[in-house]
């Protein structure tokens, strides 16, 4: 598993401290070049470097659909997946961000882009509290990676 390493570490509880062997997640810094600009560093797993920053652009109204794309290059030794489109979208309005998995605790530096074409979300969807609960433990087992080590950032797709 990439994603993960085994270390010894010392757990304590009430009866007192032991070692043991435990599976820690493991992150890098991923740097997103748009166009040949900088966009934004993610601290993320080093898994599916491609796919995490194509999402991370259309999650920011960067790529409209995955036919803008004309090439993409991932340097795994190095942290940088290039995206090349051709079109360059509101390029004045970009400005660098460093996001961290900091458990809400990380700096993120948010440009006008981040107000433009701001939609208001309708939907008649209700999730209730239990539902929520019973999606995350079901969302969680099906995390390999999850299951392994119990701590994890993750993302899904989903419908109503």
């Amino acid at each position: 598993m990439d994603s993960a390493e085994t270390f010894t570490i010392k757990r304590i509880t009430r009866e007192g401290k032991k070692a043991t062997e435990d599976m820690v997640t493991r992150e890098i810094p991923l740097t997103v070049i748009l166009n040949n600009r900088e966009l934004v560093t993610l601290l993320c797993s080093p898994i599916e470097l491609k796919y995490l920053a194509i999402g991370f652009l259309a999650s920011e109204g960067l790529l409209k659909s995955k036919d803008e794309i004309s090439r993409v290059i991932v340097d795994d030794q190095r942290g940088v997946v290039r995206v090349e489109t051709e079109t360059d979208r509101d390029s004045e309005l970009i400005f660098k961000r460093f996001i961290t998995s900091g458990c809400g605790r990380g700096t993120t530096f948010y440009s006008a882009a981040d107000i433009q074409d701001q939609v208001r979300v309708e939907s008649k969807t209700v999730v209730s509290a239990p539902e929520v609960f019973t999606l995350v433990k079901e969302f969680q087992r099906c995390s390999r990676l999850y299951r392994a080590t119990g701590v994890v950032p993750s993302a899904a797709l989903c419908a109503a």
